[in-house]
C-alpha cells in the first residue's frame, strides 16, 4: 500500500511518546484512523484509538492524562460538528496548562470556502484555545508543522492544534519522517541577582508575611515549606495547589475564595506582605489588593489580579532556592501561631458541622458523603471533580496524602468534566483507583460516556451527588437576591441507567446504608456507579461573606416567602443554620 501523510503523522506521534489518541472516527479522519489501525496499537509499537461518545469528552480525557502524567496527550475530532464538540474540552485543557495536541480534521482542501457540507473554519475556532494553531496545506508540511505543534504544547504547557484537511492526510508521503530530538519540558528561568536582592529587601521590611501558593509550586513543595519555616509564615493555597501543599504542612491555613475554608482569608488580609507563588487566582475580591509580591513563570500573569509591590517572572522553585540564602531566619512566630489557632477553630466549626452524627439524618448531606469517600478511598486515589458544588466538597473534605490527585475544570469551569477526565486518568494510570465525583447535572450532560467506560472495561468508580438541582447556580441566584429559577429538575435513578449500561450500580437514600455502599463501590473489580440522593439545600458558605452577599441571600429568602415558599426557607434554615459564620 502507498504510504500516506497520515502514516507520517503516526510516526511523528510515536517518536514523541504518544501511545493513544482519544476521539471519534469520521470521514475526514478516515486516512488517519486507517493509519492508526495499521500501526498495530501501542503493544506493537503503534498507537491505540480510545473511542469516546462525544469529542468534548475526548479532550477532557486527554487533559486528565496530560495533567496526571505531565506528558503529551492527544485527542482528535472530525470536520465540522466534530471540531465544535471538541473545542470545549480543548479550552479547558489549555487553560489548565495541560500539554495536549489536538488533531482537528477538515473538509477536503479544494472545497474550503465554498460553504461545503459540515464546513467550519477550524483555525478561527481553535485559535483562542491554543498556544499554536496551524492548518497543514500539503503533505510535505506535515512533519515539520507537527513538530512545532508538539513543542508548543510541551514547552509552553497548553494545547496546540493541527488543522488537517482529509485529502492532505490521504496524500502521498515523501518518506519515513525523521523527527529528531524534541523539547522535553518548560524552561526554568531564574531571576537576576539584583531582582533577588530587591525581593529580599521587601521581605525583610515586612513584619508579618503570608504565603499564597498554587499549582505553579508543583515542583517546589520543599522550597515553599522551607520559606515558610524561615519566615514563620502561614501558607494558604488554591484548590489546584491543594494536592501539592496541604499534606504534612505545619504552616497550612486552608483556602480562600468561594470554596474557601479555614484562616487563609485572614492571613492574606492581616499580613504586611503577601507572597503569591505560582498562582493566577482569579477571584480578586478575596485578595488584599495591596502589599503583594507575585512569582510566576508566565510574565503575562504578573499583576493582572492585584496591584504588586514586585512581580518576578521566573520558576518558583529556582527563585526560592536562590532567595533563601539572602533572608534572615525569623524566630517570632506569633502571627503564624495566631493564624494556625484560627484555622483550627474554623475547621472545627465549618468542616465538622455536617459530618458529625449524620449517619441517621435524612436526606443525606453531601458533606457526609464526601467525608466517607475521603476516609474509604485509596491513599493514591485519583479524584476527578465536576464543576459546581462537587468542587466545594472536594476542596473541604478530600484529604491529600502526597500521592492522591484531584483533577477538575478549575480554571475554565466547565460542567460535565468529571466522568471524561476519569476515563483519561484511568487509562493513563490503570493500576490506580479513579473516582469521579459527578454532580447529577454534569453526569446528565455527557451521560453517554458511561458507555465509553463500559466499552473499554475501565474500573472507574462514579459517585453521583444526586440532588436533582444545579446546586451552585441555585446558590448563586440566592446570593444575587433572586429565588432559584429553572435550577431544579425531575429526580432520575442514575443507578438504573448505569445498570442498563452494564455497570455495577446502587442507589442510596438512607444515610445508614452509605458507608457500606461506598466500600462496596470501591471494592468492585470493574465499572461501578453509586447514586446518592442528597439534599439540594446544602449551602457552600465561604470563609468570608461580604455584606452584599448576605443582603442578597436575605432578599432571596424574602422573595421566596412572599411567593408562598416559607416551607422551603424553613428547610434551608434547618439544615444549614449551624454552618453560617457568626
Amino acid at each position: 500500500m502507498t504510504r500516506t501523510a497520515a502514516d507520517d503523522l503516526v510516526d511523528v506521534l510515536v517518536q514523541a511518546g504518544v501511545r493513544r489518541i482519544y476521539g471519534l472516527v469520521g470521514d475526514s479522519l478516515n486516512a488517519f484512523s486507517d493509519a492508526i489501525r495499521r500501526s498495530g496499537g501501542a503493544a506493537a509499537g503503534g498507537i491505540d484509538w480510545v473511542h469516546v461518545h462525544n469529542e468534548e469528552a475526548a479532550a477532557f480525557a486527554a487533559s486528565a492524562e496530560a495533567q496526571l502524567t505531565g506528558r503529551l496527550a492527544v485527542c482528535a475530532g472530525s470536520c465540522g460538528p466534530g471540531n465544535t464538540h471538541l473545542v470545549q474540552g480543548v479550552m479547558d485543557a489549555h487553560r489548565s496548562g495541560a500539554p495536549v495536541l489536538v488533531l482537528a480534521s477538515h473538509i477536503a482542501s479544494r472545497q474550503i470556502g465554498s460553504g461545503y457540507f459540515q464546513e467550519t473554519d477550524p483555525k478561527a475556532l481553535f485559535t483562542q484555545t491554543a498556544h499554536y494553531c496551524e492548518a497543514v496545506q500539503r503533505p510535505d508540511q506535515l512533519v515539520r508543522v507537527s513538530r512545532l505543534a508538539i513543542q508548543n504544547a510541551v514547552g509552553r504547557r497548553g494545547a496546540a492544534v493541527l488543522v488537517l484537511p482529509g485529502d492532505v492526510l490521504a496524500g502521498h508521503s515523501a518518506g519515513t519522517p525523521v523527527l529528531g530530538d524534541l523539547v522535553r519540558g518548560r524552561p526554568v528561568p531564574v531571576p537576576a541577582p539584583e531582582e533577588l536582592r530587591v525581593l529580599a529587601g521587601h521581605i525583610a521590611a515586612a513584619e508579618k508575611v503570608a504565603i499564597f501558593a498554587g499549582i505553579g509550586c508543583a515542583g517546589a513543595r520543599e522550597e515553599v515549606l522551607a520559606l515558610a519555616e524561615h519566615l514563620q509564615a502561614p501558607i494558604g493555597h488554591t484548590l489546584r495547589g491543594k494536592d501539592v501543599l496541604q499534606h504534612g504542612n505545619p504552616f497550612d491555613v486552608g483556602m480562600t475564595g468561594l470554596l474557601g475554608y479555614g484562616a487563609c482569608y485572614r492571613a492574606l488580609h492581616e499580613a504586611d506582605l503577601v507572597l503569591m507563588l505560582g498562582t493566577d487566582f482569579p477571584y480578586d475580591d478575596f485578595l488584599p489588593g495591596a502589599r503583594t509580591i507575585q512569582i510566576d513563570i508566565d510574565p503575562a500573569r504578573l499583576g493582572r489580579r492585584t496591584p504588586l509591590v514586585q512581580g518576578v517572572a521566573a520558576d518558583v522553585g529556582a527563585t526560592l532556592r536562590a532567595l533563601l540564602p539572602l533572608l534572615d531566619r525569623r524566630t517570632d512566630s506569633r502571627f503564624l501561631h495566631d493564624l494556625l489557632h484560627r484555622h483550627e477553630r474554623a475547621l472545627a466549626h465549618s468542616i465538622e458541622t455536617y459530618t458529625r452524627d449524620h449517619g441517621q439524618r435524612s436526606p443525606i448531606h453531601p458533606e457526609y458523603l464526601a467525608r466517607i469517600l475521603d476516609e474509604t478511598a485509596a491513599d493514591d486515589a485519583v479524584f476527578t471533580v465536576d464543576t459546581g458544588m462537587c468542587c466545594t466538597w472536594a476542596a473541604r473534605y478530600l484529604t491529600p496524602t502526597g500521592r492522591r490527585r484531584i483533577l477538575g475544570s478549575f480554571v475554565h469551569g466547565s460542567m460535565a468534566n468529571a466522568l471524561p477526565m476519569a476515563i483519561g486518568a484511568q487509562i493513563a494510570a490503570p493500576g490506580r483507583q479513579v473516582v469521579s465525583l459527578s454532580g447529577d447535572g454534569g453526569l446528565a450532560m455527557l451521560l453517554g460516556e458511561l458507555l465509553t467506560v463500559k466499552t473499554h472495561r475501565l474500573p472507574v468508580k462514579v459517585v453521583v451527588f444526586d440532588n436533582s438541582s444545579l446546586g451552585m447556580v441555585r446558590l448563586e441566584m440566592m446570593v444575587a437576591g433572586d429565588p432559584p429559577f429553572e435550577t431544579d429538575h425531575d429526580p432520575v435513578d442514575y443507578a438504573a441507567l448505569a445498570a442498563a449500561a452494564g455497570f455495577h450500580a446502587r442507589r442510596v437514600t438512607d444515610p445508614a446504608d452509605l458507608r457500606a455502599a461506598v466500600a462496596d463501590l470501591l471494592a468492585h473489580d470493574g465499572p461501578a456507579l453509586l447514586d446518592v440522593v442528597t439534599t439540594p439545600d446544602a449551602l457552600e458558605v465561604p470563609s468570608h461573606v461580604t455584606l452584599e452577599e448576605a443582603r442578597g441571600f436575605a432578599l432571596s429568602l424574602g422573595k421566596t416567602v412572599l411567593g408562598g415558599g416559607i416551607g422551603q426557607v424553613y428547610e434551608l434554615a434547618r439544615r444549614n443554620l449551624r454552618n453560617i459564620p457568626r
